[in-house]
């Protein structure tokens, strides 16, 4: 009895110095610096089991044994705080930082930016080349509607689901702006104002001027006179397509209903997505007894109030531009 017991007592010593010994063997593997030498980039698939994401980690080369992953997420009990999503696995990231990162959800946000000031035609070309959005969209978004920004993206989300993000987006910016618009101003609805907006838009670049501009072409609608904008005429007649253009004579003739030489008032709809300063700008213009504006050469503009001191600063302009045609 007493061999027995001995025996059973050394056998129980073997057992645990070889469990200790394991456990020890698993934990330094588990803490160890993993096999990855770069970055690597790994897609978790929603649904994906604690042995399907094991196997994936080696099979791509983050991890050296799916079987140590397994067992020690299992006996911290983190099986079920795993998170699916593109992970990026830092070089010689060990198996517990792995883990980490799995149950942080800390997922790739690929981003793309859209410029103020840019057509739906511009802001399609955009997304189409975005790497990683999926599917078509079908349906151009309507001009003014979507608020150029920078959107995070998921690896697989559509764009016709980043196309609804910037509407919303838009749509709460022109809400909210509209609440404290100034009084009195020569357009009644949302709709217009984007319009006015996106003309502010495409007329400067410069924050500080923005406001000038539309005060300026507040002034002209309030006086019935037309608004004479190039960036309008050259949407009426490139639909979009072609904004940069230079404009020429002919198109300054051109028959359609965003000449605004020949139409009064505002054309029938937004020539590009306004970003929220030129919105905000054209909500609360500033007052002015301007009703002209040229280029200036420095990449702003000259005001004038009269027709006489608007065509001096054309005639500077002219001048610029042909010094530096030669």
């Amino acid at each position: 009895m007493r061999r027995l017991l001995s025996a059973l007592f050394s056998f129980t010593i073997l057992a645990a110095i070889t469990a200790a010994g394991v456990f020890y063997y698993g934990q330094t593997q588990f803490t160890a610096p993993g096999p990855a030498s770069e970055p690597l980039e790994i897609e978790i698939p929603a649904g994906s089991g604690l042995n399907a994401i094991a196997a994936r980690l080696q099979r791509e080369g983050a991890i050296e044994s799916a079987d140590i992953f397994r067992y020690a997420t299992r006996f911290k009990q983190a099986e079920r705080g795993l998170q699916a999503g593109e992970y990026e696995i830092p070089p010689a990231a060990s198996m517990e930082d792995i883990l980490t990162l799995l149950q942080s959800g800390k997922i790739i946000e690929r981003r793309v930016t859209i410029p103020e000031g840019f057509t739906s035609a511009q802001i399609i070309a955009t997304l189409n080349a975005a790497e990683h959005l999926a599917g078509d969209i079908n349906t151009p978004p309507l001009e003014g509607t979507l608020a150029p920004e920078t959107y995070f993206y998921r690896k697989g989300e559509t764009r016709t689901a980043v196309i609804d993000r910037m509407r919303a987006a838009q749509s709460a910016i022109i809400d909210e702006l509209w609440e404290s618009r100034a009084a009195d101003l020569p357009f009644d609805t949302k709709e217009e104002a984007l319009i006015l907006a996106s003309i502010v838009e495409k007329e400067t670049g410069i924050g500080s001027e923005r406001a000038h501009v539309a005060g300026v072409f507040v002034n002209r609608l309030r006086k019935g006179m037309r608004l004479q904008t190039d960036p309008t005429v050259i949407y009426g007649v490139t639909k979009g397509q072609g904004m940069d253009r230079s404009i020429t004579r002919s198109d300054l003739k051109d028959d359609n209903p965003y000449n605004t030489y020949i139409i009064k008032g505002l054309p029938p709809g937004p020539i590009a997505h306004p970003g929220r300063a030129a919105i905000e700008a054209t909500l609360n213009p500033l007052e002015t007894k301007d009703f002209y504006f040229v280029a200036d050469g420095t990449g702003g503009h000259a005001f004038a109030r009269t027709l006489a001191e608007h065509n001096r600063n054309v005639a500077k302009w002219r001048k610029i531009e042909r010094d530096r045609a030669n």
